[in-house]
């Protein structure tokens, strides 16, 4: 028998504890989000769906039906002796598809008949993405938020991943928009689809305790192509901070450390540097090009720093408020990270 069940909340379905989430849509629509965690089975190809669907609207219903029916047993069939294989009697699964219809219902029929306990959300991934829009759109959030702020290569990211090995409750926006937030701050393999985005910080902030503090990178509204969520960028606004301070050429060390991987590929970091030309002039990019073809990357960190980086940081960077404490740190060591992390549990402690 198979279990309906409803969420009212996205913690619900964080404590549920089932073994596997298993998404039966078409891998575009799994692409394009899920739940996190799920593991992608699809009854239906892209191809598939596509077909069935063109012959629901075109021809025939009942046709559609049919021919949707022995996509499913086949494909079902592939996902039983393949991924599933070894799942053992009492593995527990919980399986969706787009709005809790056809295509799920058949496949946790099928895994139900096995032996398995199933349950199946009801109204699918909708019911879920209306959970998520609930918390990052229509609701304030409830956590209390604490901006790590200051200026680019300051050892922000790094102090945020200090501070959650020390037990702070951490959210890592730029490692969750696969993206360092900065012109030369992507990463290889793109982004995430926007929605994919907010269902792992929805899913981070309800697997959060809101009595205790949420520590958080200062972020502009956008951290590549991905938007911060008005719910979370309204707290984020609002939000006490703590600031970094670190010598130009330490962050300039840090910096050509960092953005290694971009180093790497020359072309493509000259490719980069050419969008400031409309900001600092074909001149000053031209000598940026030519500093980093010629391996001086520390010199160039430094100079992006103090010319391009640091002024734009102090324009949009004019908080409310003063600081919670200021962190002046002489280097960015992991000794000095980990220092900096216990100093500033100590102050949210107090």
């Amino acid at each position: 028998m198979v279990n309906r069940v409803t969420f009212s909340s996205l913690q619900d379905i964080a404590a549920a504890g089932f073994d596997d989430i298993i998404d039966v849509r078409a891998p575009a629509e799994y692409a394009e989000d899920h739940l996190p965690g799920a593991i992608s089975l699809p009854v239906f190809s892209d191809e598939e769906r596509a077909r069935v669907g063109t012959i629901y609207v075109q021809e025939d219903p009942f046709k559609a039906r049919k021919v949707g029916a022995a996509l499913v047993a086949r494909n079902a069939a592939a996902h039983l002796e393949g991924v599933l294989a070894d799942r053992p009697g009492g593995w527990r699964p919980l399986v969706y598809c787009w709005r809790g219809g056809q295509r799920s219902g058949s496949f946790a029929s099928i895994l139900s008949q096995i032996g398995w306990r199933v349950s199946l959300i009801e109204g699918g991934y909708k019911s879920y993405r209306r959970l998520v829009v609930q918390m990052l759109y229509d609701q304030p959030l409830p956590h209390r938020l604490v901006l790590i702020d200051g200026g680019t290569g300051t050892g922000k990211t790094d102090l945020l991943a200090a501070l959650k090995g020390q037990g702070a409750q951490v959210l890592d926006l730029e490692a969750m928009a696969h993206h360092r937030g900065s012109l030369l701050g992507g990463r290889d393999g793109g982004q995430p689809s926007q929605k994919a985005f907010e269902s792992i910080l929805a899913m981070a902030l309800a697997a959060m305790d809101p009595t205790r503090p949420v520590l958080v990178e200062a972020e502009s509204a956008k951290i590549g192509r991905i938007r911060i969520p008005p719910s979370v960028w309204q707290a984020m606004v609002a939000a006490d901070h703590i600031r970094l301070e670190v010598p130009l050429q330490a962050r300039a060390q840090y910096l050509a450390q960092a953005y290694s991987d971009v180093i790497g590929d020359m072309e493509e970091l000259c490719a980069r540097l050419s969008h400031l030309a409309p900001f600092h002039g074909h001149d000053l990019v031209t000598r940026w090009q030519d500093m980093a073809r010629g391996g001086d990357h520390q010199a160039l960190a430094a100079d992006l720093v103090a010319v391009h980086y640091d002024p734009s940081y102090r324009r949009s960077s004019r908080r409310a408020g003063a600081p919670l404490m200021v962190l002046s740190l002489t280097g960015l060591s992991a000794e000095d990270i980990a220092a900096a992390a216990t100093k500033v549990l100590s102050v949210l402690a107090t």
